[in-house]
């Protein structure tokens, strides 16, 4: 159609979606596709927000979001460094449009951005959108699905302005070691480079595993531009509240392109997430108790299938699948698993080159539907192969 743009014929189609399209001819699925807690918000975080609402915080707020959740945010990266302030915040509408604004606001056309593959696959695309190319870089199984910093260095370019750092990793479940991201930081300030670090999954850790962030190293600091959210941490995936942390110099420019974007974020729900960072977090610690224990349901069950092999996860709510030996492609396996066995999981390849070989599986989801698409998958599996 000669009214589109380059950018609309050229983004990236959704492999996820295309997993929830052809769910949507088969009945009794089991859907363990969707990226997000199955728990509901914690009822301190809803009462906040009706009370909010009842307040008159139903209006425009200040491009960079209320400076009271400002501060709260920079309180968060005390720990890091006492320089964080709320100049050092801007609130977003999830962590998504930060993505997308700190990219508006540090990339031209013509950039490359470094990117782990395999990945969140909006990378690909939100990088696309300003202009700049994705270059990816391999992760492998063998080195615990980390990107190595050698085949980061290997990949850039006098092009490359910045590297994309995603850990505790969606799709690959994956937590990168303190050592690695020492090494990471000291590359991107030899080649004097941006560092993108999303860490909307920072809570969910399991097993006493040390979670460290770039930020966290006084020499490349204000290089590092921390995307984040409240969206799988508290189950606020719906309120679309986000944030970017990061250099005051880069920050500063963003409320006026967020005037261009959504102009603000919903008041009332910049509220509740206050109450969401200072309020009790015992439903937040109830949620990765489950989420840790619904891992290894899922994780065991699928070691026993035979054909399967899968790591466990030391953090987020995902587990990256090994199917190699079935000699299918990811996609023509996930089809199978969707006609045959009633499961549907997202093909790895939807994530990038490396994907293949591999299925994700989200086990936010509920015992009995895990222990039934674990039982529903080895009976296909015993059966076919």
């Amino acid at each position: 159609m000669k009214y589109l743009s380059q950018v609309a014929k050229n983004y990236p189609a959704s492999g996820i979606r295309k997993m929830f399209d052809l769910a949507e001819k088969y009945d009794d699925v089991i859907k363990l596709t969707v990226g997000e807690p199955n728990f509901d918000t914690p009822v301190n975080i809803k009462e906040a927000a009706k009370k909010a609402i009842d307040d008159g915080f139903t209006h425009y707020s200040p491009n960079a979001g209320l400076k009271d959740l400002r501060e709260v945010i920079a309180n968060k990266y005390k720990g890091y460094s006492d320089e964080y302030t709320f100049e050092n915040v801007m609130v977003t509408v999830g962590a998504l449009e930060a993505l997308t604004l700190t990219l508006i606001t540090t990339i031209n056309p013509g950039d490359e951005v470094i990117i782990p593959d395999p990945c969140f696959p909006n990378y690909f695309g939100q990088i696309m959108m300003v202009g700049a190319k994705p270059v990816a870089v391999p992760v492998y199984e063998d080195n615990d699905f980390m990107v190595k910093a050698e085949d980061i260095e290997k990949a850039i370019t006098p092009k490359t302005k910045a590297v994309l750092l995603n850990s505790p990793s969606n799709p690959l479940g994956s937590v990168m070691s303190k050592e690695e991201i020492i090494k990471i930081a000291e590359i991107a300030d030899k080649y004097d480079l941006l560092v993108y670090s999303d860490e909307v999954y920072d809570k969910i850790i399991f097993d006493d595993k040390e979670y460290f962030s770039m930020a966290q190293i006084p020499e490349v600091r204000n290089r590092v531009l921390i995307l984040n959210s409240l969206s799988k941490s508290h189950a606020m995936t719906g309120w679309r509240i986000g944030y970017v942390a990061g250099s005051k110099e880069i920050i500063s420019n963003m409320p006026k392109l967020q005037e261009g974007i959504v102009s603000c974020v919903s008041t009332f729900t910049q509220k509740a997430a206050i109450e969401a960072i200072t309020g009790n977090q015992d439903a937040v610690k109830n949620m990765i108790d489950e989420y840790a224990r619904r891992r290894d349901i899922l994780i065991d069950g699928l070691n026993n299938i035979p054909g399967i092999s899968c790591k466990k996860s030391p953090g987020s709510f995902y587990a990256f699948a090994n199917i190699k030996s079935f000699g299918k492609t990811s996609q023509e396996f996930a089809e199978e698993l969707v006609k045959e066995a009633k499961v549907v999981v997202v093909p790895g390849s939807a994530f990038g080159e490396m994907g293949e070989g591999y299925l994700r599986f989200v086990f936010a989801n509920s015992d009995e539907n895990l222990k039934e698409a674990v039982r529903r998958i080895d009976k296909y599996v015993r059966k076919a192969y």
